[in-house]
């Protein structure tokens, strides 16, 4: 990931709407949730929804797949990983001991053990 697209995708969340929007996605993993079930769910107009969900597809955050005649949204979890990443990366200057506890709260399941040195 550039720092364009993470400023894309940072801008595209820095919306209390559009932020609640990929929250909700992002639980709703992997099923998704119409569009109108997202307006509906956080009490927006579905105009106002497509716009927010728009801008966040552009953002690469979310996705659609049209299902009969309802288009299904879902958080990019992929992109939401190279954004991540791209903000973890270089983190600490290499000191692995001072990101552990970072890793270890974004990932509980499967951080790696640090040991001190």
């Amino acid at each position: 990931m550039d720092s364009i697209t993470a400023i894309a995708a940072l801008a595209a969340l820095a919306q209390s709407t559009r932020l609640e929007t990929f929250r909700l996605l992002v639980r709703h993993e992997p099923e998704g949730v119409p569009a109108g079930e997202l307006a509906r769910l956080l009490d927006v107009p579905q105009n106002t929804m497509s716009a927010h969900l728009a801008t966040l597809s552009r953002s690469g955050l979310v996705t659609s797949e049209r299902h009969s005649r309802s288009i299904i949204y879902r958080a990019d979890l992929q992109g939401l990983r190279e954004l991540t990443l791209f903000l973890l990366k270089d983190c600490c200057g290499g000191s692995t001991e001072l990101c552990a506890p970072l890793i270890a709260e974004l990932t509980p399941c499967c951080a790696p053990e640090v040991k001190p040195s």
